[in-house]
C-alpha cells in the first residue's frame, strides 16, 4: 500500500452541496488518494448550527461553529456557504494561512473575485472556482487553462436552471409564467424568494465570471447588463414559436470592435444577461429542463459547446471535488500555485454598443396606413425591417346593443435586420410616443445567428 502524504481538508458550509461533498470525501477516500496523491482528511465541517437537518447524515463529532479554528493548520479550505460576508473573510483568512481555496461562491468572486486572488498571489495559494458557473459542467478550468492560448471571441451560454427551467415549461406546455415558478418552487428549483433567479442576478454573476476568464481582464458585476424574464408572457413564448425561435434567458460575453481608442487591443467587450430569442435549429434551443449549457467561440478552436447539469447537490460536489484533487496535487508536486492570468484593462461597453437583430411586437389600432406610419418611424432610425406579420384582434362582445363598436386591435410582429441597440432603443421610444402605437408590447433581441 502507498503511504500517501496526509492533508488537511476544512469544509465551510453543510447545505445541499456542502453535505454532498463530505460524503463523497469519507466514503471514497481511498479513491480520492489514488488520484490525488495524498490521503484528504476532513479536519472538520464549520456550520451555523449543528443540530440542523441536513440531505446526508454526517458525523457529529466533525461539525462545528468555529469555522476561524477550523482553518487555521488546514491545507485545503472549501468555502460553501454562499454570500459575501463571513464567506470572504474566511477565505481571506485561509489564504492568509497558505491554505489553498476551492470555492462555489459565485456572488463572491464577482464582486471581490480582484481582492481574493491579489491575496492568494501574495502568499503563492491558489483559488478554484469551478463550481461557480454552471455547476457540474467543466467550463471555468477549460477557460482558464484549455483554451488560455487561443483567442476566445464569444461566449453565450444558459447558466441559471431555474429560469431554463421555467422559460422551457412555458414553451413546451404553453402555460403561464405564474403556474410554472409556482412548480419549480414545489419541485426546488426555485427558492420561496426567486429574485435572484428571475431577475438575472444569478446568471449576471456567471457572466462576469465567465468574461472575465475568457477575455482576461477584471468585468465588475455591475457593469453587466442585466434583464429578467418576469415579463415574458405566454404571448411571447407562442409569437418565439411561430416565428421559428425559443426564448432563453442568455449570458453573452464578446469582444466588439470599439469606437475610437479604447482598450489595450483597441476593442472592448459587451457582457450582458437577458431573455433572448433563439432559432429552433440552434443547439442551445435543445436545452431542457433544468439543464446549462456554455457555447464558447475561439477563433483557432472554433465553436465549443459544454453541456449538462447546471445545479444539483451531488453534481455541483463532483465539479467541488474535482478543485479539490488539483489542490491536493499541487500540495505534492511543491511550488507556488498557479494565479489569474495576467488581467488587461479591456473596457466593459454599454449595451447600446451591441449590434445584433430585434423582434418588436406592437399593439395597434387596425386602421388603414398604421402600418405605413410604423415603417417610416423605423426607416427614419435606420432600422431596416426583415419580417412583418399581423395578426387582427377581435373585440369583445358589446355589452348592450347602443354601445359603440370597440376599435378593433392588431398586433404587429416586426423582425428586423442587423441595427445598433442605441439606435433601435431610440426608436422604440418614438413608437411608444406614437399616435398609432397603443404600447409596445416587447422587445426581444435575436442572438446565436
Amino acid at each position: 500500500m502507498i503511504d500517501h502524504r496526509r492533508l488537511r481538508v476544512a469544509l465551510l458550509g453543510a447545505g445541499s452541496v456542502g453535505s454532498q461533498v463530505a460524503h463523497l470525501l469519507l466514503t471514497q477516500a481511498a479513491e480520492l488518494a489514488e488520484r490525488s496523491g495524498a490521503d484528504l482528511e476532513l479536519a472538520g465541517i464549520a456550520v451555523r448550527d449543528v443540530d440542523a437537518p441536513r440531505d446526508v447524515d454526517l458525523p457529529r463529532e466533525l461539525l462545528t461553529t468555529d469555522a476561524e479554528g477550523l482553518i487555521v493548520g488546514s491545507d485545503i479550505v472549501i468555502e460553501l456557504m454562499g454570500g459575501i460576508e463571513p464567506a470572504r473573510a474566511h477565505i481571506l483568512t485561509a489564504l492568509n494561512s497558505g491554505a489553498d481555496v476551492v470555492t462555489g461562491n459565485k456572488a463572491l468572486l464577482a464582486t471581490h473575485g480582484a481582492e481574493i486572488f491579489d491575496a492568494a498571489d501574495q502568499v503563492g495559494a491558489s483559488v478554484s472556482y469551478e463550481a461557480a458557473v454552471a455547476g457540474a459542467i467543466p467550463i471555468v478550468r477549460p477557460l482558464k487553462d484549455s483554451l488560455a492560448g487561443d483567442r476566445v471571441v464569444r461566449i453565450m451560454g444558459i447558466v441559471n436552471g431555474t429560469t431554463n427551467y421555467i422559460l422551457d415549461r412555458m414553451d413546451k406546455e404553453g402555460a403561464d409564467f405564474a403556474d410554472v415558478l409556482a412548480q419549480a418552487q414545489a419541485l426546488g428549483y426555485a427558492e420561496a424568494d426567486p429574485t435572484a433567479d428571475v431577475e438575472a442576478y444569478d446568471a449576471a454573476q456567471k457572466a462576469a465570471i465567465l468574461a472575465s476568464l475568457a477575455f482576461h481582464t477584471s468585468v465588475p458585476l455591475e457593469a453587466v447588463h442585466r434583464e429578467g424574464i418576469t415579463s415574458i408572457d405566454k404571448a411571447m413564448i407562442d409569437g418565439a414559436r411561430a416565428a421559428g425561435y425559443v426564448i432563453k434567458l442568455l449570458a453573452v460575453c464578446e469582444r466588439l470592435p470599439a469606437d475610437g481608442d479604447q482598450g489595450e487591443d483597441g476593442e472592448e467587450i459587451s457582457v450582458r444577461v437577458y431573455p433572448a430569442l433563439v432559432g429552433r435549429d440552434h443547439p442551445l434551443a435543445s436545452v431542457h429542463g433544468a439543464n446549462n449549457a456554455v457555447f464558447v467561440e475561439a477563433e483557432a478552436a472554433g465553436a465549443l459547446m459544454f453541456y449538462g447539469a447546471g445545479a444539483g447537490g451531488i453534481q455541483t460536489a463532483s465539479a467541488v471535488l474535482g478543485d479539490v484533487v488539483s489542490a491536493a496535487r499541487r500540495h505534492i508536486a511543491g511550488g507556488v500555485g498557479v494565479g489569474e492570468s495576467p488581467r488587461m484593462s479591456v473596457p466593459v461597453a454599454p449595451i447600446g454598443r451591441i449590434t445584433t437583430r430585434y423582434q418588436i411586437t406592437l399593439e395597434v389600432d387596425d386602421e388603414p396606413g398604421v402600418l405605413a406610419h410604423v415603417a417610416s418611424i423605423l426607416s427614419e432610425g435606420g432600422i431596416s425591417v426583415a419580417t412583418v406579420e399581423q395578426t387582427v384582434e377581435q373585440p369583445a362582445e358589446e355589452a348592450a346593443a347602443e354601445q359603440a363598436p370597440a376599435p378593433r386591435r392588431a398586433r404587429l410582429v416586426i423582425g428586423t435586420h442587423h441595427a445598433r441597440e442605441q439606435a433601435l432603443g431610440d426608436t422604440v421610444a418614438r413608437l411608444s410616443s406614437s399616435d398609432v402605437v397603443e404600447r409596445v408590447v416587447s422587445v426581444l433581441r435575436v442572438e446565436g445567428e
